[in-house]
């Protein structure tokens, strides 16, 4: 399970509000695709991509890659170009999930880059749609009912912003009444993109997952794991008498991952960390 928890920070004390991810043994995994073959993806597993540009170009689907640059994991991943439109317009394509039962808590994963060296501007959003309701179908404009905003990678479209080595994002699932029908969506979003604008270039997604943890955030400090010092400047102690540890990830307010650990989890070094 991951379970998440905030810790402040003053000058470089660990992170600017960031999240603490601990990995148990005994996660529930709500959805697992590798995007190794996207007609799989797009048939059996029930995604859907749906190309919303102001005008669709000659690559309008999310489609399998692998032969621009090697997959993170598996034979391929799925990927998405500036020819998703035409000339230079906005573009707006959509990767879908089925329906999901999702609660707060939950934990979305998934792994993006561009190419190596980036010329142009790339753009990602992930965004939960929290009635399964109506995917977009009126244009670079209309949202569904993806209207809450998870993850924005990229959003003033700077070309050197976007990775270009696989780098993982995450996002917990917060604000739900309860287990909820709900569809998330991966959205590649570029204004001025297409052959002859400003921006776009090509992007890559592999890995993504949902897991969700068997103690809840609320229930966390009274599982007997101790983290201190809190606030920490140098290195973090963890101790746990009730769970095996089994990786700490420490994130940034984006989503991305800027630490992870699988040994030693009793005393993370932070001194790599920026401030």
């Amino acid at each position: 399970a991951k379970i998440n928890y905030k810790i402040k920070n003053m000058k470089k004390l660990l992170l600017l509000g960031a999240l603490l991810t601990f990995s148990f043994s005994n996660a529930q995994n709500l959805i697992a695709e590798s995007f190794d073959d996207m007609t799989v993806t797009l048939g059996v597993s029930g995604w859907v991509s749906t190309n919303q540009s102001t005008v669709i170009g000659t690559n309008p689907n999310w489609n399998s890659g692998a032969t621009v640059f090697p997959a993170y994991a598996g034979t391929s991943y799925a990927a998405t170009n500036y020819n998703a439109t035409s000339g230079a317009n906005t573009i707006s394509n959509w990767l879908i999930s089925p329906a999901l039962s999702l609660q707060n808590g939950d934990v979305i994963t998934f792994w993006t880059r561009t190419v190596d060296t980036p010329t142009f501007a790339d753009r990602l959003q992930l965004r939960l749609n929290s009635t399964a309701g109506p995917n977009p179908s009126t244009g670079s404009t209309d949202l569904g009912g993806f209207t809450n905003l998870l993850i924005d990678i990229n959003p003033t479209l700077v070309a050197a912003n976007y990775p270009n080595v696989w780098t993982q994002y995450t996002a917990t699932i917060t604000g739900l009444p309860g287990v909820t029908a709900c569809k998330v969506a991966l959205r590649y979003f570029v204004t001025d993109g297409g052959p002859s604008g400003n921006n776009s270039d090509a992007i890559a997604i592999d890995s993504f997952t949902i897991d969700r943890p068997p103690l809840s955030s609320a229930s966390f400090s009274l599982t007997g794991v101790k983290i201190y010092p809190n606030p920490a400047k140098e290195v973090l102690n963890i101790e746990s008498s009730t769970e095996v540890l089994t990786k700490v990830s420490i994130t940034d307010l984006n989503g991305r991952v800027v630490k992870e650990a699988s040994d030693n989890l009793s005393q993370i070094s932070l001194e790599s960390l920026a401030k």
